[in-house]
């Protein structure tokens, strides 16, 4: 394939999609954007110091650049930045440098803010037009937001600067770079008049952000959560964060689907809310029904002085019949094209009752594991948000309708109660009827899973040894698959579901796994290795390889613009196959069941139709060029803490109203062709050798064609029994289909219990041939295909990449390097991003054994990789994990292709790793 990757235009479509994820809570009399000729002082150290994103693997990716507030507020000719004040910030800073951690999912979720005088805030008035107070958060993997100070809410030192700024200043704008919404009720305390959300945006976040704070773009992004007054407020907070077990006892009813059912006065900004600078109207022109469909005519037209977006939001009322509903589920949306002053657009919208329909895990419609309509009428909302949301018509059903027919799967076993609706005969001042909060026991598993399993295992005839057919042959349709596996033997086969890595120099350096043809013998049989790589917010390579940074799922979803968000990822796929990666492992795609979930900032919303068609859209993009992405973590990892062992006690109907929609609409919708499955149990049953998670739902229901793969280092395990990362039998029974990640797949280096599970006959080799299926369709499809057969080169034209200097390294010593030498760490800086060069008068060229004593203080899940590069061509990349502080000593080989001068660079993709010493042993 031939392609042009122009990273121009990949920058101005990131700052264009983070633009337009920016939400605007609140502009009182129009304080902004900043106008022309206006002065502004900004306030806040993170205007210095954006976050591009969060931490942890979604967010390790090495960004060429990182835009930030300030500088881009200084770009723009036609206003002025208070640099009186920016030196005070500057000489601050110097003293109070960033903080960024020790290691992995250590960095602080904020930073330490300078005070702010009564003095110098006056000063600053006097001579600006306006304030602009930049906060800024991050979260990321291993470790939850909490509901204190300097997380999920404001420190003193915060809630004092908004306050001595909005004294000082008469137009004060409040800027919050997260990945998460957070505690609002400061607004109240010291009224702003303007509160804009700016997210994470990537490297051209700060871009954006200025874009927005100026005019130069009309805010137009839409609340993708509920923002409730407390945290206290959200019904899952009381079962949320506890290290063995959070029963959903809240069902379906997760963020607005409670709120506007429930409680809608404890809402302080509605979901699918925002502002811009102009003014629309909404006009429905035409309703039409038919069965079980309304198709509405919408006009939007801009009645305000400034071009601009809206986005039209369609919810349905059901009736409350037997099963209980929220009073609003949204069921589609439109963002319309830029309109100027007195321009509309009209909009045509197609409301599918299907895409609203209710699960009956109890049977208490007469159709028990069905998706249902009850009869009644179904009101037809239209609006910019759901509290604003209208009623234009309704579609009346006369009779129950059965939508599908499925099997019970997945449901708990531990015994609980479940929240319900109840009717109290009431009517509200909006004259629909009042709901209280009931309480309903939840249905619990009524079929053997064990028989289910035994029942549905498919056998496979004996290995007949190698025909010398190559997996070239079945995709030129010689031969079938099966008569190709049939060769494999059942080493080969269980060799065939572990991958390898982290940084496995059998795929592209410093990605997170090597899967497919990992041992000589499976190469043998044409098998290629496919690379993955992580995401969601850019390619991660921890050797240290430039990457493009992406912003955030939750902007993402905050755009309300999936034509957009496939536009981008158009660039990623190139970006991906340019580097020779076959799957991003992202979107990310989880809801945010809680706000204080520490990885929301790579997820796209509570809803799951918004997080459904944003997934769709980067898969689609991605699609264009022939790679994809691993949506994850499939399913329900709503919480960080614990992840790997914490149990989440979910109903049926929960899991596929809300908890796997999403995933279903990335699946039908977005051809979704690789998954990854989570760390924790559901229901007892770790995801990733969760059988009807991975076989009844995702692949019998949903009809999925496709690879899974487990997350990293995962725990399976036999119902009853604890979790076990060598415990394998279970995964491939399931159909998770590879195990991330070994060291060395042919030496069965992580003692997994394939082949003991062959002995006995815990498994059999069908189960194993359908794994190997399901890996060989994904290589088929796959880049890594043709150029393992040498049918198809890439050929990548770059223009206008950033990186081309980014990979260079400073000298922190020069030695001479003899038969045995220990390196210099004097100066040696382990921090992440970090590139130590090493100036060396080599003795003797060859080949050296490069010798590491090191500590960390992180646990053994803690991800630390160090790159070596020998005059900038990467040698190595080995990741080191956590030691809980013990020294531990590994080896690997670097060659000096020549005596003499010789530089060695070290890059740091992570923080925490302690050098002891560095001894470099001629062979």
């Amino acid at each position: 394939m031939r392609f042009t990757l122009d990273y121009d235009q990949y920058a101005a479509l990131a700052r264009q999609t983070a633009a337009e994820g920016c939400v605007l809570l609140k502009n009182e009399k129009e304080a902004l954007p900043i106008r022309k000729g206006e002065t502004v002082s900004v306030f806040g150290r993170i205007a210095f110091t954006y976050y591009k994103s969060g931490t942890g693997s979604g967010g390790m990716v090495n960004a060429p650049y990182r835009t930030n507030i300030l500088d881009s507020l200084k770009e723009c000719e036609d206003i002025s930045v208070n640099e009186e004040l920016e030196a005070v910030y500057q000489d601050w800073i110097r003293e109070n440098p960033f903080d960024m951690g020790e290691g992995w999912a250590q960095e602080p979720w904020s930073q330490k803010e300078m005070p702010v005088s009564e003095a110098l805030a006056q000063k600053a008035a006097a001579s600006s037009d306006l304030a602009v107070v930049v906060l800024g958060r991050t979260a990321g993997e291993d470790m939850d937001n909490s509901a204190e100070p300097g997380s999920y809410l404001l420190t003193a030192e915060e809630e004092a600067l908004i306050k001595t700024v909005c004294s000082a200043f008469k137009r004060t704008a409040v800027v919050l770079n997260v990945g998460n919404i957070i505690d609002m009720k400061w607004v109240d305390r010291y009224q702003p008049q303007a509160v804009l959300y700016v997210w994470q945006g990537g490297q051209e976040g700060g871009h954006a952000a200025a874009d927005i704070l100026t005019g130069a773009v009309n805010p137009c992004g839409k609340l993708s959560d509920t923002i409730a007054a407390d945290i206290s407020d959200y019904p899952s907070t009381d079962n949320f964060g506890d290290a063995v077990c959070n029963v959903y006892a809240e069902d379906i009813y997760v963020g607005y689907r409670y709120f506007e059912t429930f409680a809608k006065e404890k809402v302080s900004y509605p979901f699918g809310f925002g502002l811009s600078y102009t003014d629309f109207s909404v006009e429905v022109l035409n309703t039409r029904t038919d069965g079980t469909k309304a198709e509405l005519t919408v006009l939007v037209k801009n009645i305000g002085k400034t071009a601009g977006k809206e986005v039209v939001q369609v919810y349905v009322c059901p009736p409350q019949g037997k099963l209980g509903k929220p009073v609003r589920n949204l069921n589609s949306f439109y963002k319309t094209q830029l309109l100027t002053p007195g321009e509309g657009e009209e909009v045509n919208l197609v409301v599918s009752l299907e895409k609203s329909a209710s699960y009956d895990d109890s049977g208490v419609t007469g159709e028990k594991s069905c998706w249902v309509l009850e009869a009644g009428a179904y009101g037809i909302y239209v609006g910019t948000d759901v509290r604003s949301a209208k009623k234009v018509c309704e579609v009346q059903l006369d009779e129950l309708c059965v939508i599908s027919r499925l099997e019970e799967a997945l449901a708990p076993v531990q015994p609980y109660e479940r929240l319900v609706p109840v009717e109290t005969g009431k009517k509200g001042t909006d004259g629909e009827p009042v709901l209280e909060i009931g309480k309903q026991a939840a249905p619990l598993r009524s079929v053997d899973l064990a028989e289910r399993i035994r029942t549905e295992r498919p056998e496979a005839e004996a290995c007949i040894g190698d025909q010398g057919w190559k997996l070239a042959d079945v995709c030129d349709k010689k031969v079938t698959m099966e008569q190709f596996l049939s060769q494999l033997s059942d080493e080969d086969l269980a060799c065939l579901v572990r991958g390898e890595g982290m940084c496995s120099p059998k795929a592209t350096p410093g990605i997170a796994s090597a899967f497919g043809g990992v041992t000589d013998s499976l190469k043998a049989f044409g098998i290629p290795v496919a690379g993955c790589s992580d995401g969601p917010s850019g390619i991660r390579m921890d050797c240290g390889t430039i990457a493009f940074s992406l912003p955030n799922g939750t902007l993402l979803a905050c755009t309300f613009n999936p034509e957009l968000v496939e536009q981008l990822y158009e660039m990623e796929g190139m970006e991906l196959r340019k580097n020779q990666i076959d799957t991003l492992l992202g979107p990310g795609m989880n809801i945010h069941r809680n706000p204080l979930n520490g990885r929301n900032f790579e997820y796209f919303s509570e809803d799951p139709c918004v997080a459904g068609t944003m997934a769709a859209a980067q898969l689609k993009g991605m699609g264009k060029y022939g790679v994809t992405g691993t949506i994850k973590h499939f399913a329900g990892n709503n919480q960080e803490f614990k992840r790997h062992d914490a149990n989440g006690v979910v109903s049926e109907r929960a899991l596929r109203e809300i908890y796997l929609k999403g995933f279903e609409i990335a699946v039908k919708e977005g051809h979704a062709y690789s998954i990854m499955s989570t760390y924790g149990p559901i229901n007892g049953i770790w995801t990733a050798g969760n059988y009807d998670l991975l076989t009844t739902i995702l692949r019998k229901d949903w009809g999925y064609q496709g690879v899974v793969m487990t997350d990293w280092w995962a725990k399976m395990n036999e119902e009853g029994e604890e979790g076990s990362q060598s415990n394998t039998i279970p995964m491939v029974r399931a159909q998770n289909d590879v195990y991330m990640v070994v060291s060395d797949s042919a030496s069965n280096s992580a003692n997994d219990n394939t082949m003991e599970g062959l002995a006995d006959g815990r498994l059999t080799r069908g189960q194993l041939v359908r794994n190997a299926k399901n890996i060989c369709h994904f290589l088929m499809r796959s880049p890594v295909m043709n150029r393992f057969c040498d049918r198809e080169f890439d050929v990548c034209e770059e223009i206008n990449n950033p990186a081309k200097d980014a990979m260079a390294g400073n000298v922190i010593a020069s030695q001479k390097v003899e038969k045995e030498t220990k390196l210099d760490l004097t100066k040696l800086s382990t921090q992440k991003g970090v590139r130590a060069g090493y100036l060396l008068d080599v003795s003797k060229a060859g080949s050296y054994q490069m010798i590491f004593k090191m500590h960390s203080g992180e646990n053994p899940f803690a991800q630390l990789p160090v790159s070596i590069f020998v005059n900038g061509v990467l040698q190595q990349t080995t990741t080191f994990n956590g030691t809980d502080n013990k020294i531990i000593e590994r080896a690997v080989t670097i060659s000096f292709p020549e005596s003499g001068e010789n530089q060695l660079t070290l890059f740091f993709g992570e923080s925490g790793v302690r050098m002891d010493e560095i001894l470099l042993v001629q062979e």
